[in-house]
């Protein structure tokens, strides 16, 4: 499949005075699962509608599988599946018959495609029903079954879990592990829900106002995630200093000292301990925990 799935270079969309996605460079390597992760209007919708064609850049290049997204070149979609922004489903059709279409567009073997798709995404008690009178989690379900008919190489989804419940995400999450780790799939999703991305993606990138400010495994960002011991004190400089010498590494945020340590963080009373001695006794010492959530926001700070 090439050493990338996804990959983009300066890609970079404008609405005359409004920047959607500013020079974006990424790189997705097949059989990963990559989440895109951003506030509302950070720019990912757009990002995904570059990736599939679906919208003009005003600059840069976008390549799936190795092959250059532009008009005309249609063979690569027939190893992508995607769903993006609201499912589409045809309203008076039923679920069954939605995904027949789909299938027969695909030129797949119909009646086995779909019976296939319906038991994957359970879909089994709803196969019947009209379209229009699905809720939005099973809706969504539906825009997944289509997206995979086909047995993609690669899935570019927006949103995935949008409308569904705990159970339903967690088969959600779930069914993306086995296509990654199981089939290969390389999977492209956009989420807000940090903490469900950091149980699914190996790698996540976060935009900001059209931007990639932070790229990165997982591991990285839940990293930052670690308690620390906060310090405060009347003189931070003399007491960094007498921490320093005293083999810590306190590093100044603020108007308090952080420190990451196994030593410091399971023993504070040690550096209290120093700092009584050196004269700067702390007005403050508690060991904290960031959430996910707190690092995602410090990281799209202005």
């Amino acid at each position: 499949m090439g050493t990338t799935a996804v990959e983009t270079t300066r890609l970079t969309k404008r609405y005359r005075d409004v920047t959607a996605v500013d020079e974006l460079t990424l790189r997705v390597a097949p059989g990963e699962i990559h989440a895109l992760l951003g506030l509302n209007g950070a720019g990912k919708t757009t990002t995904i509608r570059l990736l599939l064609g679906m919208i003009r850049p005003t600059g840069g290049e976008v390549r799936l599988l190795g092959t250059p997204v532009r008009p005309g070149a249609r063979a690569v979609w027939s190893r992508v599946g995607y769903l993006v922004e609201s499912p589409s489903a045809y309203p008076e059709l039923t679920v069954a018959e939605n995904l027949a279409v789909a299938a027969r567009l695909h030129g797949l073997r119909e009646r086995s495609a779909v019976t296939g798709a319906i038991e994957r995404l359970g879909l089994g008690p709803y196969a019947g029903r009209r379209a229009r009178t699905l809720s939005l989690g099973n809706a969504q379900r539906l825009g997944l079954a289509k997206a995979l008919l086909h047995r993609p190489d690669l899935l570019i989804l927006d949103e995935p879990a949008n409308g569904l419940d705990p159970a339903g995400v967690a088969e959600i999450r779930a069914l993306l592990h086995d296509l990654a780790h199981r089939d290969g799939v390389t999977v492209l999703l956009s989420s807000h829900l940090l903490a469900e991305v950091a149980r699914l993606a190996g790698r996540i990138g976060v935009l900001d106002q059209g931007r990639l400010v932070w790229t990165g495994a997982t591991g990285e960002l839940t990293a930052r995630a670690r308690p620390r011991l906060h310090v405060t004190t009347r003189d931070l400089a003399a007491a960094a200093a007498a921490l320093l010498a005293a083999g810590y590494r306190p590093e100044l945020a603020g108007d308090e000292l952080l420190m990451a340590g196994e030593q410091a963080v399971t023993h504070p009373e040690a550096v209290a301990e120093v700092l009584v001695e050196s004269g700067c006794p702390p007005t403050r010492l508690a060991v904290e925990g960031d959430d996910l959530e707190s690092c995602f926001l410090r990281l799209v700070a202005p």
